[in-house]
């Protein structure tokens, strides 16, 4: 395992597609993680008459129960096990999504450089397009691949391979980076050579363990000296 400097980690002339995943690597997780546990528990409590200490029991119970399935992630399903509208609720907080810290200058770089651009994120579509909306990282992309697209999350080996559908790519030249451990490890077990675990969530969350994974905490380490 390597902290990531500009020095050598990554030889950019090795790596022709990158795929990103979106929330935590890209943008500021704490507004999703405030959603969950607090907006969500908060609703259901009210809707439900309970208290806000019940609620978060009853949640978080549920969201650790579909821990690294595609309906953890899906707002389709949580709006009918919950009786909630999930995304019209997100939807009222979307003035908070943020973007980490020299993302944007990320971006550019690979797109100066010619690379294929690909996120690959479990979001739900609806929660893709009010990011999307409140950002300015889509034009940067050559595609967008939500895993409910794919019918299973990246937790999932199967989706690597399911991708090569959609868009072609050699998992030799291949850079995956990403704040989720299990979709390091599947795309490690499939053949994709470079992996960085993004440990930055957000300023609001502990960093991410990267375990035995190659790892950086901000951009700039990552991009070669201007």
């Amino acid at each position: 395992m390597r902290q990531a400097s500009s020095n050598g980690l990554l030889d950019w002339s090795t790596i022709n597609t990158v795929l990103l995943d979106m929330d935590g690597t890209l943008l500021d997780l704490h507004f999703d993680w405030h959603f969950w546990m607090d907006v969500i528990p908060q609703a259901y409590a009210d809707k439900n008459q309970l208290s806000i200490e019940d609620s978060k029991t009853i949640i978080h119970e549920k969201i650790h129960s579909l821990t690294g399935t595609l309906n953890w992630y899906c707002l389709d399903y949580w709006t009918e096990a919950l009786n909630l509208p999930i995304a019209e609720l997100k939807r009222e907080l979307k003035h908070q999504i943020k973007v980490h810290p020299q993302v944007m200058e990320f971006l550019m770089f690979l797109k100066q450089n010619n690379k294929t651009v690909v996120m690959v994120t479990n979001a739900h579509q609806d929660s893709l397009a009010v990011k999307l909306e409140m950002t300015e990282i889509g034009p940067y992309f050559d595609k967008l691949i939500s895993a409910h697209d794919l019918g299973m999350p990246k937790e999932d080996i199967n989706i690597w391979s399911e991708i090569q559908n959609i868009l072609p790519y050699n998992p030799n030249s291949t850079l995956l980076i990403d704040d989720n451990l299990h979709a390091l490890t599947t795309a490690k077990t499939y053949g994709i050579k470079h992996l960085l675990c993004a440990t930055f969530v957000s300023p609001k969350l502990a960093p991410v363990d990267p375990k035995d994974f190659d790892h950086f905490s901000c951009y700039s380490e990552i991009m070669p000296p201007r």
